[in-house]
């Protein structure tokens, strides 16, 4: 069961704050806020408005939050490379935990009804690119690229949000909270890279809901290899590429040609010596760190965090009934359910 320190430390740490800071904002001393998010005090009421007030969050969201087992402080599935800071990823993990636990207290009060669903497989019993050929069959995708991969992922009810992440090192998070599967991706990342994130994240959803492993990551991996270039469709492309060829196949898959050699190599349709003169031939041009045509694929933008907001002011509800529902403080500090629009429409 997590508590209610932890939950006052994942939100502080989401806002990128020291306990120094909070304290200060809130009107208490660090040592105080020290035992409460350590658990050796709880803060009095007037104490705990102030410091829900501080963090942007309701005092029911924040006791919520700690009430729930497993929804705070836990570790979420995360594409980024080694060299990226603890700090930065610790971050970016409280602030996925803040979204989900903002997910759960809104979907308490709104029934969200979704196409599809995103199906869990057990990564010891299942193949990684098995469980992508299941889920295609299982959402009804076309042969071949796939197309809108975010909107495909909304569909099935997964809350994908699209932000700058202040760094390059990291691309990518997600976890569960309870049935509802929330998503992190860095905006700042080209398209193919960002699909690929998606994808490996969309893997992890599937894979590793329940069951860790120790190669959760490499089997995300060959999840999202699977599901973005199923072997039976590329396959027969894979064969004496070139640079030329490496341009088109990445348009017409919206893969970058780094993932495009690394899938045949893997699929054995070039030997190690020809995937070591394509990337010769990449880094020759500068393209290992920034490939072209990057601009040139159509962008993947999540819209339904949005869209539950606009269906939720349509029906009337105001900006602070749906900032409290989702545990914001106010308005503006709502982050994930903002409406663009007041304009009716059916829904």
């Amino acid at each position: 069961m997590s508590s209610l320190g932890e939950a006052i430390t994942t939100a502080r740490r989401a806002l990128g704050i020291t306990q120094e800071e909070l304290a200060e904002a809130a009107g208490v001393t660090q040592a105080a806020l020290s035992r409460y998010e350590n658990d050796l005090r709880e803060p009095e009421s007037e104490v705990l408005v102030r410091l829900a007030s501080a963090l942007g969050v309701t005092v029911t969201f924040l006791k919520g939050a700690s009430s729930i087992r497993g929804a705070m402080a836990v570790d979420a599935h995360m594409r980024k490379r080694a060299t990226a800071k603890a700090t930065t990823w610790r971050q970016l993990e409280a602030r996925l935990n803040m979204y989900r636990m903002h997910v759960r207290h809104l979907m308490e009060e709104v029934s969200l009804r979704a196409e599809q669903r995103i199906p869990t497989f057990d990564p010891i019993d299942t193949d990684p690119a098995d469980a992508a050929r299941m889920l295609r069959m299982q959402w009804r995708m076309p042969i071949g690229p796939v197309r809108s991969l975010v909107r495909w992922v909304e569909a099935a009810g997964c809350i994908v949000l699209a932000e700058d992440f202040a760094t390059s090192r990291v691309d990518g998070l997600s976890q569960w909270v309870d049935d509802y599967p929330v998503m992190m991706i860095n905006a700042t990342t080209p398209v193919d890279r960002l699909r690929l994130t998606a994808a490996h994240e969309l893997g992890h959803l599937c894979l590793h809901a329940t069951e860790l492993t120790l190669s959760m990551e490499e089997e995300a991996t060959r999840f999202a290899a699977e599901f973005l270039m199923p072997e039976e469709v590329i396959r027969p492309q894979l064969r004496n590429l070139t640079l030329g060829r490496l341009h088109d196949l990445k348009r017409e898959w919206g893969t970058s040609m780094q993932a495009i050699i690394e899938r045949a190599y893997d699929l054995q349709t070039i030997s190690s010596a020809k995937r070591t003169n394509l990337y010769k031939s990449l880094s020759n041009r500068g393209w290992r760190t920034r490939e072209p045509l990057s601009d040139e694929l159509p962008p993947e933008v999540p819209t339904l965090a949005q869209s539950i907001s606009e269906a939720m002011a349509n029906k009337g509800l105001s900006r602070e009934e749906i900032a409290e529902m989702a545990g914001f403080s106010d308005p503006e500090r709502n982050t994930l359910f903002v409406s663009h629009t007041r304009r009716l429409r059916a829904v």
